[in-house]
């Protein structure tokens, strides 16, 4: 049966998802401004070095810093969570599409069953209100929607980030906290918001959070020990201090 509540809820949960993708896009701009210009410097030094003898003009033996290397590495998982995060938002509006293409079936078909049995009366049948529509045509219709993920993810990602002076005009604080949450999908994370990309889970059994996003605590990769939060961490300081 098709949920109303769910499609009304729809433009606020996408609208919630933008946000992310704007966030985590103004994110990963910063780190490539600060990589190019680390990598620039570095690149810099080398030929001051080649040039006063103190570096051997080896390729083998040139390579950029640990730093450089780890805020790329780090910019690659900030671009696998905007990809993650288009498809979420493109199979939310693809599931969605489908509850209502089947609704439209059901109703077409009632419609023809209410017809065929006005006919078996002789009554003249109802003329259907124009602005009815019989469904979403044939199945070459819906190409559109038959694209791959990736390439909706992209689409996706697209579009937020052209609406993103829009909506940054109409309200300046980057993330709507107040907007419905979808109530299929849980949240986690100090920014209280859905699952995507890479999380990190607090090793602390009592944690109220849990699960936390790389971006929001600076986490770059999966921590090789235990790992616990800074709400976990500060109450272990005080259970210590008493």
């Amino acid at each position: 049966m098709f949920n109303y509540s769910d499609l009304e809820s729809l433009p606020n949960v996408l609208q919630r998802k933008y946000a992310l993708l704007r966030d985590l896009d103004k994110s990963l701009q910063e780190i490539q401004r600060q990589n190019e210009q680390r990598c620039e410097q570095e690149i810099e030094d080398i030929k001051q070095g080649v040039k006063s003898g103190n570096i051997t003009p080896d390729p083998s033996l040139i390579r950029f810093s640990d730093e450089a290397l780890d805020e790329q590495k780090h910019s690659i998982r900030i671009a696998d969570e905007k990809v993650a995060l288009a498809v979420q938002a493109y199979d939310l509006v693809d599931t969605h599409i489908q509850q209502l293409d089947q609704y439209l079936r059901k109703f077409d078909e009632d419609i023809r069953r209410e017809r065929d049995g006005i006919a078996g009366t002789g009554l003249p049948a109802p003329i259907p209100d124009s602005g009815t529509k019989s469904g979403r045509g044939s199945e070459s219709s819906r190409g559109g929607r038959k694209k791959t993920r990736l390439a909706a993810a992209a689409a996706a990602a697209a579009a937020a980030e052209a609406a993103a002076p829009v909506t940054a005009a109409a309200n300046p604080t980057s993330m709507d906290l107040d907007l419905p949450v979808d109530p299929n999908e849980p949240t986690y994370c100090i920014c209280d918001q859905v699952s995507y990309g890479e999380m990190v889970a607090c090793d602390n059994p009592d944690c109220k959070i849990e699960w936390f996003h790389f971006g929001c605590v600076g986490v770059k990769e999966q921590p090789k020990g235990a790992w616990y939060c800074s709400d976990c961490i500060g109450m272990q300081k005080r259970r210590k201090g008493k």
